[in-house]
């Protein structure tokens, strides 16, 4: 399991709080996004397991890298997408970020 960024001292989880927290209204990012940007690339299905397991964060905004909304709740993301102008499409984000 990914734990520690040498570079930024942080653990996995708390540099993805970081990403995630810093995601403005009708931002959308893939899960390898968030991990890359948190400094952790490769770790886009640890991503997936932090969403699972932390409330509270803006889920609705994580996508797959070719921006598939999340199978399972496909309906309620896209519309708080929507809701925040993300353009959704045949179960897909058209425009990411």
């Amino acid at each position: 399991m990914l734990s520690q960024n040498p570079d930024r001292r942080e653990t996995f989880s708390e540099a993805v709080a970081t990403v995630l927290a810093g995601l403005d209204e009708g931002e959308v990012l893939s899960y390898g996004e968030v991990a890359e940007e948190a400094g952790f690339p490769g770790g886009a299905r640890a991503v997936g397991q932090f969403l699972k397991r932390n409330h509270g964060y803006p889920w609705w905004r994580i996508v797959t890298a070719n921006g598939r909304l999340t199978p399972g709740n496909e309906v309620t993301q896209a519309q708080l997408l929507r809701k925040e102008g993300v353009h959704v499409q045949d179960g897909h984000v058209v425009n990411m970020r």
